[in-house]
């Protein structure tokens, strides 16, 4: 009997790109290399760490919750700086990111999906990325922040922000930081991001019965600053929380008292399943309204009315 990952064909533009993937297959290498030269200690480990946090939160409340989600508003200078921020995680621009997940929700798990775990663990972990086919930027799914130059700036020089992050950190702690802070940490980076799309749909428990396979992990979050509630953000999209009940521990999310006040105008869970103490523990669920269609419930495509993207 043919399996699902088995019924997949590879088409000649979803091969192993030599040529494009060597700078990451480079870097892998150099890392394991490196470790020679600049062997590990406490303080590179908590560099490490807290790059790999500071970079996560731009790939999370940023590219994820922000961009491809307009989970909720923010101005304009914030808005670059999460873009910014993002960029130096070195997982392209900001609207190739977040123009592809947008379609990855329209077509969660279909064939349509670019990156479901139904087509192996290595294509959805980082196969597609390495494959010629989803190279350009999707601009067509991302017209909403397209239109601003200097994230069109951002995104025609996505692959020089990450050696200035990197040559921050040399001139703060010299080449020992540089390699923990910006190449360790950024590989880290990338499997840590990758583990949503390679794991949290095969992994985890499922409160939401949506037409997809979404799963909420607890590890996942932890690694991924709250993405692991993967399940609650394929049923409410459009909210800038996934952790529903206050042990779903969601980093990401800002409280509204804190220093960086950037919730204004958050999407939120309809008002019946979200209470006090979240949404109530029912399963719920997902009809989709037919082949190659996004589902029609709030929240788990772009809504018409949701905070209109871009600065307030």
């Amino acid at each position: 009997m043919t399996s699902a990952v088995e019924r997949f064909e590879r088409a000649p533009d979803e091969r192993f790109a030599i040529v494009s993937s060597t700078p990451y297959v480079l870097l892998h290498v150099a890392v394991i290399a490196g470790m020679w030269l600049w062997p590990p200690t406490w303080e590179l480990f908590f560099v490490m760490v807290g790059a790999y946090y500071l970079r996560m939160f731009g790939i999370t409340a940023g590219y994820h919750r922000y961009f491809a989600h307009r989970g909720y508003k923010t101005s304009r200078v914030f808005q670059f700086i999460l873009a910014l921020l993002g960029t130096t995680a070195s997982q392209k621009g900001v609207l190739w990111w977040a123009g592809h997940h947008r379609h990855h929700h329209k077509f969660s798990d279909m064939d349509e999906d670019i990156h479901s775990p139904k087509r192996g663990f290595w294509w959805s972990h980082h196969g597609w990325i390495l494959c010629p086919k989803y190279v350009e930027a999707p601009l067509h799914q991302i017209k909403d922040f397209a239109k601003y130059p200097e994230l069109m700036f951002l995104q025609r020089t996505w692959a020089v922000w990450p050696f200035v992050f990197g040559g921050a950190l040399y001139l703060m702690g010299g080449m020992a930081w540089a390699f923990w802070g910006a190449m360790v940490s950024t590989v880290v980076l990338y499997h840590g991001t990758f583990t949503i799309n390679s794991l949290a749909h095969v992994w985890g428990s499922r409160r939401y019965d949506t037409t997809d396979t979404s799963r909420n992990n607890f590890w996942l979050s932890l690694l991924t600053m709250g993405e692991g509630w993967h399940n609650n953000h394929h049923f409410y999209q459009s909210t800038a929380r996934n952790g529903f009940f206050w042990w779903e521990v969601d980093a990401s999310y800002l409280h509204p008292e804190g220093a960086l006040v950037v919730r204004r105008g958050v999407g939120s869970a309809p008002a019946a399943d979200v209470g006090a103490r979240g949404p109530q523990p029912q399963v719920r669920r997902a009809a989709r309204g037919g082949a190659g269609r996004a589902l029609r419930l709030p929240g788990l495509a772009p809504r018409r009315d949701a905070a209109p993207a871009g600065p307030a």
